[in-house]
C-alpha cells in the first residue's frame, strides 16, 4: 500500500504523542559526551567561498513575510550574491554566545533544541559567478562545496511529476535533515521536528527570496529515492523533505548527465547514533515511488473542517502598509531570537492581528492553492493583549476575523499544555496549529502528514518574523497533543495540534 496505508501515519504520530505519562515514565537522558555535530562537513571536498557582502535590503520585513512568491517580472535569475544572502539569512550563522561551557552558535531560523539538523543543497543551471552543479551549503564556514559538476535539474523536474515551478527555475534549493542530530534529544519525535524545523527555516528562505524579488514555491511532492541519490545522501540517516525553485528562466534544462553513487566522506556526527526505527518507517510510509505518484500528489487540497463563526467576529485591525516598520527582513532576521522569557507585559491588538494577518496571506507551494489555502486551523489563548479580551479564539482565516470561543484567563492552563512550562503561561497569546488529518491523509495519503506539519512549522515562522518585525518576542514550544485537543473542544472536533508559538514581550535578562 505504501503512501496510501494511512495507518502509519496514525501509528507514527499516537506513539509519538506527549503526556504527562509518557514524559515520566520515560527513561531518555542527555548524553552530552555524545552530542552530535551541528553540522554536515565534507572533510574531502574544497569550499567556495560565498560573498559576505550585498547590497542593503530596501521594504519592510512584514511586507516581505506576506508575499506571494510570484515575483515582479517574468525573468528573473539569480546570482551568487543574492544566492549567499538567501543561504545566510535562511540557515547561517547569525549570532554566538560564550558560556561555561564552550561557545554556541545560532542561525537564522529557530531549531527545535538548537540541533540544526537540517542541511541546504542547491541544484543549478549556469549562474552568474557560479557554474552549473549540485553543491553543499556549509553554514560552518559560509561556503559551498561542488558534489556534482553539471546541470542536473532535470532530475528533480522528472522526479516531482513535471512540477511546472521546477521547470522554470534556474536555481533549487533542497532540504534534508539528518535524524540523529535531533533525535539525539528528542527520540523517535525528531521526525515531527524534520517539518518543525525546515518549515521555520522556509518562512525565512521566502520572505528573504520576496525581499530580492526572486520568485519561488516550496515543493513537497517528489520520488524520493530520485532525490536523495542525487543528493548522494545515506536515506537511512538522512533523507530530502522539500525542495524550493528560486527565479524564472524561460529556457528548458539540458538532460541531466548520468547519476552516479556519490561515496564522498564526512565527518562522524558522534561517537555512535542510535537508531529510532519509527522514523524510518513513517518516512518510507509517505515517501512517492514513481513519477506518476508524484504527478498525483497535485489535486484538490481539502479546506480544513473548521465550523463558520457564530455571531458576529471581530475583525483583525492589522497595520496598513504605509503604517509598517521599515525594517528590512535582513536586519529583523539578525535580531530574531527565541524568546527564553516572557515579561507578562501586553502586545497590541493591532500587533496580534498584524502578525497573524502577514502569516496567513498563503504560501506558495504544491500542495496549497486560493480555493484551499491551509491545511490548519489557528486556535488562540489571549493571556494579555491590549484590546481584546482575555480568553480562547479561533482565527478565521477568510473572514480575517476572531471567534471568541470562551472568555476568562487561562495562564494556568497554558502552562500545562506547553509541558508545564512557563513561557506559555507568560505568554501575551499562545497560538496553536491544528489539522484536521483524516481529509489530508485521504487526500495526500501518509505525505499529508508532512505537509500538515510543514505548514504549520512555515506558518508559526512567519508569525515568528512577524513578531521581532513589531519589536516583540516570540518562541515555538512543544506541547501534550491530546489535552490541546481536548482543550479546545468541542470546537476543535478531530484535529490534531501540529505547532506550537507563543507571543509576548522578552524579559530583560539579569547580568
Amino acid at each position: 500500500m505504501g503512501n496510501r496505508d494511512l495507518e502509519a501515519t496514525w501509528t507514527y504520530h499516537n506513539q509519538t504523542k506527549h503526556s504527562q505519562a509518557s514524559l515520566y515514565s520515560n527513561p531518555h537522558y542527555l548524553d552530552w559526551e555524545n552530542q552530535p555535530l551541528p553540522y554536515k562537513v565534507y572533510s574531502t571536498l574544497n569550499p567556495i567561498p560565498l560573498p559576505r557582502e550585498g547590497a542593503p535590503l530596501k521594504g519592510s520585513a512584514l511586507s516581505a513575510i506576506s508575499a506571494s512568491g510570484e515575483g515582479s517580472h517574468g525573468s528573473c535569475i539569480p546570482d551568487l550574491e543574492t544566492l549567499s544572502r538567501i543561504f545566510f539569512l535562511s540557515a547561517g550563522i547569525t549570532k554566538s554566545r560564550t558560556s561555561p561551557g564552550g561557545k554556541m552558535y545560532f542561525r537564522a531560523a529557530a531549531c527545535t533544541g538548537a540541533l540544526y539538523h537540517i542541511e541546504l543543497y542547491l541544484i543549478c543551471g549556469d549562474l552568474p559567478g557560479l557554474e552549473a552543479g549540485v553543491y553543499h551549503y556549509g553554514a560552518h564556514d559560509f561556503s559551498v562545496r561542488l558534489l556534482r559538476a553539471g546541470d542536473h535539474r532535470s532530475v528533480l523536474i522528472r522526479a516531482s511529476g513535471q512540477e511546472a515551478s521546477l521547470g522554470r527555475a534556474p536555481a533549487i534549493v533542497a532540504l534534508t535533515s539528518t535524524y540523529w542530530r535531533n533525535s539525539w534529544k528528542y527520540q523517535a519525535r525528531a521526525y515531527r521536528h524534520c517539518f518543525w524545523d525546515s518549515g521555520t527555516i522556509l518562512a525565512n528562505l521566502l520572505a528573504v527570496s520576496a525581499a530580492h524579488d526572486v520568485p519561488s514555491r516550496v515543493v513537497l511532492g517528489f520520488v524520493d529515492t530520485e532525490v536523495n541519490s542525487l543528493l548522494g545522501v545515506d536515506s537511512d540517516r538522512e533523507v530530502a523533505l522539500a525542495l524550493v525553485p528560486l527565479g524564472e528562466d524561460k529556457g528548458s534544462p539540458p538532460p541531466s548527465p548520468k547519476v552516479t553513487p556519490l561515496r564522498l566522506e564526512t565527518l562522524p556526527l558522534s561517537k555512535s547514533e542510535t537508531d529510532y526505527p519509527a522514523i524510518r518507517a513513517i518516512h518510507e510510509a509517505s515517501s512517492l515511488i514513481s513519477e506518476e505518484e508524484a504527478t498525483d500528489w497535485h489535486g484538490t487540497i481539502p479546506s480544513p473542517k473548521t465550523p463558520p463563526p457564530s455571531g458576529k467576529p471581530l475583525a483583525l485591525e492589522s497595520l496598513t502598509d504605509a503604517e509598517l516598520p521599515k525594517e528590512s527582513i535582513f536586519d529583523v532576521i539578525l535580531r530574531r531570537g527565541s524568546a527564553r522569557e516572557f515579561a507578562k507585559e501586553p502586545i497590541t491588538f493591532r500587533q496580534l492581528s498584524t502578525a497573524l494577518d502577514r502569516a496567513t496571506r498563503g504560501i506558495p507551494g504544491d500542495f496549497l492553492n486560493s480555493s484551499s489555502p491551509c491545511l490548519n486551523s489557528l486556535y488562540l489563548i489571549v493571556n494579555d493583549v491590549e484590546g481584546l479580551a482575555a480568553g480562547t479564539y479561533v482565527f478565521h482565516g477568510k473572514e480575517r476575523a476572531l471567534e471568541q470561543l470562551k472568555e476568562g484567563q487561562f495562564r494556568g492552563e497554558a502552562g500545562h499544555l506547553g509541558l508545564g512550562q512557563e513561557l506559555p503561561a507568560d505568554a501575551s497569546v499562545n497560538i496553536y496549529f491544528l489539522s484536521d488529518l483524516k481529509p489530508v491523509l485521504e487526500q495526500f495519503g501518509n505525505r499529508g502528514y508532512r505537509a500538515a506539519e510543514m505548514e504549520a512549522a512555515i506558518l508559526g515562522g512567519k508569525i515568528y518574523l512577524s513578531a521581532y518585525g513589531q519589536g516583540f518576542g516570540a518562541t515555538g514550544l512543544t506541547f501534550f497533543d491530546d489535552d490541546v485537543n481536548a482543550f479546545f473542544s468541542p470546537h476543535a472536533g478531530d484535529k490534531s495540534v501540529m505547532f506550537l508559538v507563543a507571543l509576548g514581550r522578552p524579559a530583560k535578562r539579569k547580568k
